[in-house]
């Protein structure tokens, strides 16, 4: 532990100092929160607590840019070969660089998610959620958007290049998600992007409930990091 604190400080140095990574996370509630308000306006009151928040499907574009972003700035001017240079266990660095990235969006997360509670509830009224169950969609809001960004992350590492990372999953997340949905709701709960949301929903009619479908894109994210570390140890820096 002694040996990861200094590692993750070094980290958490690079995420509050980038302003493009400040950006990045300041868009997270904006986003969210905005287009959970312009939705929950013309809500028809079928499922009161995905009115509410609504707008994830627009914030976790902005984790993912910043889990993104995050780690493609390694790949650029040799940085990654000064950090390890400072922590030679690529285990270590990618464990802190993980972490360092998943610590902040969990705390905006979590903030995104009960500041769209309370203006969505606002907004509705007393046809809105009710508190305990916006309660369950604001803590799983953190939850959803930490892990896609640990998700993009580790497809980053993969990529080694953000714009390709973005490339590949905006439009995934924008397009293909939607179109495989409509075709097979059963293949499309396993997304994950839309196994996370369910725990959105005031009633869904797949076979996921709110917790395992945040577990399934806990995997997602866990099989993207490992994938990340076998390709920061096995590649030259």
């Amino acid at each position: 532990m002694s040996s990861f604190t200094p590692a993750l400080h070094a980290e958490w140095i690079k995420v509050r100092t980038l302003p493009s990574l400040v950006g990045g996370l300041a868009a997270i509630p904006v986003v969210t929160t905005a287009f959970s308000a312009l939705a929950a306006t013309d809500a028809d009151g079928t499922d009161p607590l995905f009115s509410v928040f609504f707008g994830i499907s627009f914030g976790q574009i902005a984790a993912i840019a910043f889990g993104t972003t995050a780690l493609s700035a390694e790949f650029r001017g040799g940085a990654l070969r000064l950090s390890l240079a400072a922590v030679p266990d690529r285990r270590r660095w990618f464990a802190a660089k993980a972490t360092a990235i998943a610590l902040p969006v969990l705390a905006v997360g979590w903030f995104t998610g009960l500041l769209t509670l309370l203006v969505g509830k606002a907004v509705l009224g007393a046809s809105g959620p009710g508190w305990a169950e916006g309660l369950r969609g604001a803590v799983g809001c953190g939850l959803h958007l930490t892990l896609m960004a640990l998700f993009a992350a580790g497809v980053t590492a993969v990529l080694r290049s953000g714009v390709a990372t973005l490339s590949v999953l905006i439009p995934f997340l924008l397009i293909v998600s939607f179109v495989i949905g409509d075709m097979s709701s059963g293949v499309a709960d396993l997304l994950p992007d839309r196994a996370g949301q369910v725990v959105l929903h005031s009633t869904w009619d797949g076979g996921l409930g709110p917790w395992t479908g945040l577990a399934v894109t806990a995997l997602w994210a866990a099989a993207a990091l490992l994938a990340g570390l076998w390709s920061v140890r096995r590649r030259d820096a």
